[in-house]
């Protein structure tokens, strides 16, 4: 639990710290940087998107997942859930940036969410310290999240720190999961896998930077569902 532990406690601390220093940050900074996180989510989502092995597989789980996402309406949830989260918080300490509304927290937050807790980063340093004890590549992401979390903090407040928990949960359920999962998987449904969060970068990546507000958690179920759906192509179609 090294990994989940030091990632969760990173981003704390740089949504404390982003908050509590506000607009001491230079404007110039806090609009500059969050395009360069935006561009590095896309990098990374396109070094995944190239491992991909079976892409009709891919395509299918995103579109189904898609769905899935908007049946369930899961960008809402997870809007409504920030929303609270913000008042809470604010009520508590105050944001220095009190004057952000409520669509651009939520627009922002929204993608930040998936940011940290649906990165391929994440996913599979969890998946990788389960399955070797080794918790250096989400160490790496901590690092990283760190300032992702206290440049994003400076506007959307200490609302940023709270992402810690559910991410902590994401990476400790992967972690215990994958001694049961990886045996039962082959190199295909692991790079297609891949793919699959890399185009949930990618997007996140274009909303970050403000180019388009892709609905990403609505993409997220895909994630649950493109393994299977890389098996049963391999076995049925191509096989």
């Amino acid at each position: 639990m090294i990994g989940p532990i030091v990632n969760g406690s990173f981003v704390i601390a740089g949504g404390v710290i982003g908050a509590f220093l506000g607009n001491r940050v230079s404007e110039r900074i806090r609009n500059a940087l969050p395009l360069t996180f935006g561009a590095a989510s896309m990098t990374l989502g396109i070094a995944l998107i190239i491992k991909i092995h079976f892409v009709p597989a891919v395509i299918l789980a995103l579109l189904v997942g898609s769905v899935i996402g908007e049946l369930c309406s899961l960008e809402k949830v997870i809007q409504r859930i920030a929303g609270k989260t913000r008042h809470v918080i604010d009520a508590l300490v105050p944001t220095k940036n009190a004057d952000l509304s409520d669509a651009e927290f939520l627009e922002k937050f929204v993608a930040l969410v998936v940011l940290f807790c649906a990165s391929g980063t994440g996913i599979f340093g969890s998946m990788t310290e389960g399955m070797t004890n080794d918790p250096s590549l989400l160490v790496a992401k901590a690092i990283l999240d760190l300032f992702t979390a206290a440049i994003f903090a400076t506007t959307l407040g200490y609302s940023v720190a709270a992402i810690a928990i559910p991410q902590f949960v994401i990476q400790a359920f992967l972690l215990l999961a994958a001694r049961q999962i990886l045996p039962l998987t082959t190199p295909s449904m692991v790079a297609d896998f891949s793919a699959c969060g890399g185009v949930i970068m990618l997007a996140t990546g274009f909303r970050i930077c403000g180019i388009k507000a892709f609905p990403i958690a609505n993409l997220l179920p895909a994630l649950v569902i493109v393994m299977p759906l890389s098996f049963l192509w391999s076995k049925y179609v191509v096989g």
